[in-house]
This record gives structure tokens, C-alpha cells and sequence, in this order.
């Protein structure tokens, strides 16, 4: 792909030839018993067999993947490739569970360890929180979540020090998914040793927002968000815990737009968090996920539809953002935070890293700076092609999208006039 390259919103419908042609012909001999089959016994038998191990720990609650199943069974529409990808996919994660059991009690002093101090970046999709989560944890005293210990926290075959199983997992993922969708890099690069969401050491619980952007699964989403997450919380801080111990730093750099709908979760589990928030008028950002989502949900679904996108997930986006604030009008929590806004990240990074240090009482050093400066020439905008959208290729109008975030565009117009009177 070539930096040149323009990505538009609707090209998530133009899929390659030979992905076409798998699935069609894969699809004309279900008859022959070759579809795949998800159901919770088998993929259990199966990850107990892959890793030799049996136990899943006392705090596995598995109500979550029965309902994740029933969803993806009866409403997702998922294509042959899909349907492979997906039951391989929940395969692995129970398998990390197994495995990271496993370490845990033959390490116990893993998770005796205390979690390091994490700086969370918190952000809707699309409002810069790649570009600074890479910069930030570009620190050398920082820690991150590559992509490959998000696809793998667990080490195999003990590999806890090189990764080297996990990385070469993680490497094949990233060239199948270049086949597959050789656009979607140009919308969210996801690179083997890059910076990760932490939002996949959910998934492990099988509690999280990320099958909700990869398929139609309405009646799971409904659940999980009137759903207790909290040990999905507990357990992935375990799992950082696991990491650290691979790999010891001083602080957690992580990233991912599903905390906005769990702070609290977040202050609970995780040490002495500080919330960077990176926001963007959600008429810039919106149009943007929603492409977004398009595109991850061909890589597994038929028929995807771009207005059944925008329906669903521009109220979610407009719940997630009001759950946060409402955690922020707590004053005490408020002053965990610190708002960064999009074209100010974009024209002058550096000023928003010191702001960042600054808050948490540390110094930003002319070494560091040009640590982070090398990682935003390394990173630029538009890397892989440049993405164009509009909210009009979703069916949706600005009047739509604005009353759905109202309490938020309040919030962001308070924060300009406060701002300004400061100046």
C-alpha cells in the first residue's frame, strides 16, 4: 500500500478476488459437513488439548462466552473465512487462560507483585490515541502492550523472555490480515511489535467491546453492557501483572477507547491511574470509526451494512462518552485527568507530552524529546494511504450524531470558554 493511496469509506465492500472466491466455494460445501462449528464444549476440549492444561482458574465465569456463542450463532452472519478466523480466535483466548493459569501457580510470585503506575489513554476511536500511545510508550522506562503480547499475554512453550512463539503468531496475523483487507492499514495500522489496545486482555474474559466492532452481535452488546465487568477487570490486571514480570519497566503506557465506559473499573483495579482523554468534534472522529468498523466487520460478516453501523454505534459512542463524564463530575476523580485535544496533538505533540509529564509531577528531558520525535517521524499520518469519509456514506446527518453527544459537546464547549478565559 502506498502512501499515496486513498481509502474511502465505501471500498470496505471491495474485497480481493480470492477472499471472494474461498468463501463462495467454501459456502457451496457446507452440505458436505465442512462448516464450522462454534459451540462452548468444543472449544474448551480443544484448548485444553492444544496446551496440555486443564485449569482455568477459580475466577473463570464462562456465562460471558455462552452468550458471546448464542450472539455469534444467531445473528452475526458470519462467512466461511469468518467463521474460521472466530472459532480459532476464541480458541486462543482460552488457551491464554490455561496457559496463564498455569504460570500463575507455579509463579505465585506474580501476582504478588504490585501493579506498576499506568497512564491510560482514554480517548474516543479516532482522536489521535494511536499516535500518542505509540509516542508515550516509545519512553524507555515505560511499558506497553505490544501487539503480540495483546494476541498472547501468556507465554508458550516458555518462551516468557523472547516471545519468540508469540511473535511469530502475532507476525502471521498481521500478514493475513494485509491480504485480506489490504486497506484497513490505512485506517488503524496494527503492526506485530507495535503498541496494542489492552482492551484484548479482555477479551480473555470474554468481556469487551471488540466483538461488537467486529460483528452484528446486538443481543450479546445489550448484555455485556448492563453486565458487572469487574472480573474481567480483575483478571486483566493479573494478566499485566504476568507481563511486567516478563518484561519489568516502571509505568504502564495503555490505551484503549472502551475504558471511557468503565473508569471506575479502571481506578479500581489498575494503580494510581492517570486518564489521558484526546478528544476531536465527534463529526471529525465519527465518520472515521464508523469506516472503521465497516471494515473489521467484511473481515468476518456477510452483508455488511453501513447504516445498521451508524445506528448501532453512534449511541453507543454517545453512552460511552456520558458514562465518563459522569465519572469525572466526581471532583476527586476529575483531577486524574488530563484533556488533550486532536489538532493541538497533531501541530505540537511535544507541548501536550509536557503537559502529560507535567501532571504527573515529571520531567520531560531534551532526551526523551527526541526520543518521541523520532517516533513521530517513524509513525506519520497517512503511513499507509490516506483514509476519506463522511458521515453521509453511513446514512446518518450531523444533527443525529451531535444530539446523540450533547452532554459531551457541552462538556467541550465549557472546556474552550474556560480556556480561553485562562489566556
Amino acid at each position: 500500500m502506498s502512501k499515496s493511496a486513498q481509502i474511502k469509506s465505501a471500498d470496505f465492500k471491495n474485497k480481493p478476488n480470492w477472499f471472494k472466491a474461498i468463501n463462495r466455494l467454501w459456502e457451496l460445501s457446507y452440505p458436505l459437513g465442512t462448516r464450522v462449528e462454534m459451540n462452548k464444549d468444543d472449544l474448551i476440549k480443544i484448548a485444553r488439548r492444544e496446551t496440555g492444561f486443564t485449569d482455568f482458574g477459580t475466577d473463570f465465569w464462562d456465562e460471558p462466552l455462552d452468550r458471546l456463542l448464542h450472539s455469534i450463532n444467531a445473528e452475526a452472519d458470519l462467512h466461511s473465512i469468518g467463521r474460521f478466523i472466530t472459532k480459532k480466535r476464541l480458541t486462543n483466548l482460552l488457551c491464554v487462560r490455561l496457559r496463564a493459569e498455569h504460570y500463575f501457580k507455579k509463579y505465585p510470585e506474580i501476582l504478588e507483585q504490585e501493579l506498576y503506575p499506568t497512564t491510560v489513554i482514554v480517548g474516543i476511536q479516532r482522536t489521535g490515541t494511536t499516535k500518542l500511545h505509540r509516542m508515550l510508550a516509545s519512553d524507555p522506562n515505560c511499558r506497553a502492550l505490544a501487539s503480540w503480547e495483546a494476541l498472547n499475554p501468556a507465554p508458550i512453550n516458555g518462551d516468557e523472555k523472547s516471545g519468540k512463539e508469540r511473535i511469530k503468531f502475532a507476525k502471521m496475523s498481521e500478514h493475513a490480515l494485509k491480504y485480506m483487507a489490504p486497506n484497513f492499514f490505512a485506517i488503524h495500522p496494527v503492526e506485530h511489535m507495535a503498541p496494542e489496545e489492552d482492551v484484548l486482555l479482555l477479551d480473555v474474559s470474554f468481556m469487551s467491546t471488540t466483538a461488537e466492532a467486529t460483528m452484528h452481535v446486538p443481543v450479546y452488546a445489550e448484555w455485556l453492557e448492563r453486565s458487572d465487568q469487574s472480573t474481567a477487570y480483575a483478571y486483566g490486571a493479573k494478566l499485566l501483572k504476568l507481563l511486567q514480570w516478563q518484561k519489568p519497566a516502571k509505568k504502564w503506557i495503555l490505551k484503549t477507547p472502551h475504558h471511557l465506559e468503565f473508569l471506575h473499573l479502571v481506578n479500581e483495579h489498575y494503580n494510581n491511574p492517570q486518564f489521558v482523554w484526546t478528544h476531536r468534534n465527534p463529526l471529525e472522529a465519527v465518520p472515521s470509526f464508523l469506516s472503521m468498523v465497516a471494515y473489521s466487520r467484511s473481515l468476518f460478516c456477510n452483508n455488511v451494512n453501513a447504516n445498521d453501523v451508524s445506528k448501532y454505534w453512534v449511541k453507543k459512542i454517545g453512552y460511552m462518552l456520558k458514562t465518563a463524564l459522569e465519572f469525572r463530575a466526581n471532583r476527586a476523580y476529575n483531577q486524574q485527568f488530563v484533556d488533550v485535544d486532536y489538532h493541538d496533538l497533531v501541530n505540537d505533540s511535544l507541548s501536550i507530552l509536557q503537559q502529560i509529564f507535567s501532571h504527573r509531577n515529571e520531567v520531560l528531558t531534551p532526551e526523551l524529546e527526541a526520543i518521541f520525535s523520532a517516533c513521530e517521524k517513524e509513525n506519520p499520518s497517512g503511513k499507509y494511504g490516506k483514509h476519506l469519509y463522511q458521515l453521509s456514506d453511513f446514512g446518518v446527518d450531523e444533527n443525529a450524531v451531535l444530539e446523540q453527544m450533547k452532554p459531551y459537546m457541552e462538556f467541550l464547549n465549557h472546556s474552550k470558554k474556560l480556556h480561553a478565559k485562562q489566556q
